[in-house]
């Protein structure tokens, strides 16, 4: 039988790269297995963070609950069927690898701690090719940024940033759009994105490019020591 959950660790970069992930529904999960699984996050000196998705137990969120966990965010995981008739944009550079001035773009606007960022250089070199870094500059000054990631028929999407001086000029869609146009060359025929709720700027956006919900996640952390 598989394992019932699942723990991630990523020197706390990213609470989905950090955080207890059930695994299968019927999973028989009480206190004393809360305990075990928070007690490796403790041990790293990390606040133990729980993503409830539909393979959680039934009675997972209510058994955090009643131990003082509280939810701090929901995201819908979407998904979208991709057309040849998304055209790339010839304002949009997309490379197999981060340049430096991708990856420095992205530590200041993302934003990147110091601390976390080697953690983060090894995470994005890690992801398996196909990949695409999408970026706009303008006279060297970064505009926006994307990352796509293509296995088998499915282009994850990811990271999706504006910058603050160049909001409202299209560049959100251009960026995605580009990469739906490169994942379609590389076979694949739909997308993914984990997105927060509370995206208002995002979600129209995705919303007119076809995306709909899948299933929702849901964070929750224990109260705070």
């Amino acid at each position: 039988m598989p394992p019932a959950g699942a723990c991630a660790f990523s020197n706390g970069y990213t609470k989905r790269a950090n955080s207890i992930n059930a695994l299968r529904v019927d999973a028989q999960i009480d206190g004393g297995t809360l305990d075990a699984l928070e007690a490796a996050y403790k041990e790293r000196h990390q606040r133990p963070t729980w993503r409830l998705t539909p393979l959680a137990p039934p009675g997972m969120a209510d058994l955090l609950t009643r131990r003082g966990h509280r939810p701090i965010e929901r995201s819908p995981l979407q998904v979208c069927p991709l057309q040849p008739n998304f055209t790339a944009s010839p304002e949009v550079s997309i490379q197999p690898e981060p340049s430096a001035a991708w990856i420095d773009a992205f530590c200041t606007y993302s934003p990147v701690r110091p601390e976390h960022r080697d953690t983060m250089r090894r995470m994005l070199a890690a992801i398996a090719a196909p990949t695409g870094f999408a970026f706009v500059e303008q006279a060297g000054q970064p505009m926006a940024m994307a990352i796509g990631a293509v296995q088998g028929d499915h282009m994850g999407l990811f990271d999706v940033l504006v910058m603050p001086h160049a909001r409202r000029r299209g560049l959100a869609r251009k960026v995605t759009e580009s990469l739906y146009a490169w994942a379609w060359s590389h076979g694949a025929r739909f997308a993914y994105l984990q997105v927060v709720a509370t995206n208002d700027a995002a979600m129209p956006l995705y919303a007119a490019q076809g995306f709909r919900t899948a299933y929702d996640y849901e964070y929750f952390v224990p109260p705070s020591p």
